[in-house]
């Protein structure tokens, strides 16, 4: 009986091949999994690219107006609440605030309760634009996973939760 697709040695175990007889003396076994998960992470950073691409965005973008979208309507926070939901920089906010209000997606008002600061708004339009931007992302996800049943996700989603978890 042939071995299955899974089951046949891929770019990972022939890495871990060469290097095991280069270094013989090292575990290699973490590879098994670090070295999937950075070639999947970076599959998913393409797929993603690409959802918010057809949807007219780049990823900034999307992480910006997702970061309002969630919030409930009006849809709008502080600046520095936008900085903490998308884990940048302050000028870089500011950079992609401007961005967005150009292309209509934000509004930016006074903060009546801080009349040193801002409130952003997400726009209609920037509603629109992110809601597709999540379709397509949901659905090519989906596309990516059709392989594993239900179960079979669902015990991946354990372990990685465990595997990304805070350590204390």
């Amino acid at each position: 009986m042939s071995p299955t697709a899974s089951e046949r040695d891929d770019e990972v175990d022939l890495l871990i091949d060469a290097w095991s007889r280069r270094l013989p003396d090292v575990d290699l076994t973490p590879l098994d999994v670090m070295s999937r998960l950075r070639r999947a992470a970076n599959r998913l950073a393409r797929l993603r690219a690409d959802a918010f691409k057809s949807a007219g965005l780049a990823a900034w973008e999307f992480d910006v107006l997702a970061a309002l979208r969630r919030e409930e309507p009006p849809h709008e926070l502080n600046p520095a609440q936008l900085i903490e939901a998308t884990m940048i920089g302050s000028a870089a906010m500011t950079n992609r605030l401007d961005n967005l209000s150009r292309r209509g997606f934000v509004d930016r008002r006074p903060n009546p309760r801080d009349g040193r600061s801002v409130l952003v708004r997400l726009t209609p339009e920037g509603a629109s634009y992110v809601d597709d931007a999540m379709r397509q992302l949901a659905e090519r996800e989906g596309n990516e996973l059709r392989g594993l049943t239900r179960e079979e996700q669902a015990t991946l989603v354990r372990l990685l939760r465990r595997l990304v978890q805070d350590p204390d």
